[in-house]
């Protein structure tokens, strides 16, 4: 079974810096696509940022300039980098494999206070 576990979140004042950590086991993690999700209470989970095997990277528009994701497959880990947070921003983080999504591991909650 594939398994998912992310770390890294907690509180923190607008403008201020979060570092991110998914850990997976029971795949093949350096050829897959790994993706970064987040949902706040009341709305949709969205799609924030994803890495390729090779390396390529894709941002929402709402995080680009100020998120960063990285893949150490040495580690089968997957980081986000969250810089000039907002309190928009405040959310539960997930990460999955955007093409065949495994189960949701538990997130890890980030708040941004004002």
């Amino acid at each position: 079974q594939g398994q998912l576990v992310e770390s890294g979140g907690g509180l923190v004042q607008a403008g201020g810096s979060l570092r991110l950590s998914c850990a997976a086991s029971g795949i093949i993690f350096r050829l897959k696509t790994m993706g970064w999700y987040r949902q706040a209470p009341g709305k949709e989970r969205e799609l924030v940022a994803r890495i390729t095997s090779g390396g390529s990277t894709n941002y929402a528009d709402s995080v680009k300039g100020r998120f960063t994701v990285a893949r150490d497959n040495a580690k089968n880990t997957v980081y986000l980098q969250m810089n000039s947070l907002k309190p928009e921003d405040t959310a539960v983080y997930y990460c999955n494999l955007p093409s065949y999504p495994i189960g949701w591991g538990q997130g890890t909650q980030v708040t941004v206070s004002s």
